[in-house]
């Protein structure tokens, strides 16, 4: 019983402790792609604080990664001095409670074309803005752009502008500069205006093999009292079944006594009985042996 109540605290106390603060990876320079040996810093930001948060990666060499392994920390910043190609992966900012950031996909060509473009997800009504850059030449050569490998427009300059995005802008983008060649692609997402947490932007990271455990998620304040409020009847009603249970144990117990009580008792009475009517008989048996003449 003292067991039970004490996990039913650690809940309360684990979802009260829960806060709906949610760090945000950004990327500088803001661009999903990038070419080998470029200089990459990114960022765990926060609305009050960025301490708590740290930044991890899954690569082809490497699953949920510290900064530590393969970039350099700067404050609350992680920076990379020169980008490798086994650098492409998913990169996010993870707390110590549980929650985790927007998650980014970053990818390192060895290619000469590539596509800048937003690395968080855009809202819609927002305008977007394209750029199809070379490494050794001006950006602003002419270049086609496509969506899921679909020809949208050719631009002289190098950029090309979405206005007024919707859902139906939400999609696989790559840009072609002739003679130099075709960017990797990269996922554009859209959220709606009322979407205060944008969603993942790739895979989520695999989970741990820890046991599981009451981790914080972000909630509103309704969620929370409404979760918390939940989770005290859960617990009112498992203590209340645990004391009806008890209090039957000690009935069952007493009246188990009792009835031992009663039945030595029984046996007492039928022994002193038996012993009695035993003295009697050797009583009479002296006595009739006594007058008998000889």
């Amino acid at each position: 019983m003292k067991e039970t109540s004490l996990q039913c605290l650690l809940i309360l106390i684990s979802l009260l402790s829960c806060t709906t603060h949610q760090a945000r990876l950004t990327v500088s320079p803001s661009s999903s792609q990038f070419f080998e040996g470029d200089f990459v810093s990114l960022s765990c930001e926060e609305d009050d604080s960025s301490a708590g948060w740290t930044l991890r990666r899954n690569t082809s060499r490497d699953t949920r990664a510290e900064c530590e392994e393969w970039g350099e920390s700067a404050g609350s910043s992680c920076n990379i001095s020169a980008i490798l190609l086994l650098d492409s992966g998913v990169y996010w900012c993870e707390s110590r409670e549980g929650p985790i950031s927007n998650m980014v996909n970053l990818t390192v060509t060895g290619g000469s074309v590539i596509l800048q473009s937003p690395v968080l997800p855009v809202m819609e009504g927002d305008d977007v803005t394209l750029l199809c850059k070379t490494k050794t030449t001006p950006s602003n050569l002419p270049a086609a752009f496509y969506k899921d490998g679909s020809l949208i427009r050719k631009q002289p300059t190098g950029h090309m502008t979405i206005q007024h995005v919707s859902r139906s802008d939400e999609g696989l983008y790559k840009c072609d500069i002739s003679g130099h060649g075709e960017s990797p692609s990269s996922w554009i997402t859209v959220t709606d205006k009322h979407t205060t947490t944008p969603p993942p932007t790739s895979t989520p990271p695999p989970t741990s093999t820890s046991p599981p455990d009451f981790s914080c998620v972000p909630l509103s304040l309704f969620s929370l009292v409404l979760t918390v409020s939940v989770i005290s009847s859960v617990c009112v009603l498992v203590l209340l079944v645990l004391l009806v249970l008890l209090v039957r144990r000690q009935v069952q117990r007493k009246t188990e006594w009792e009835e031992l009580e009663m039945m030595t008792s029984r046996t007492a009475k039928a022994q002193v009985i038996n012993n009695s009517q035993s003295e009697e008989a050797e009583t009479l048996k002296q006595s009739q042996t006594s007058s008998t003449p000889h």
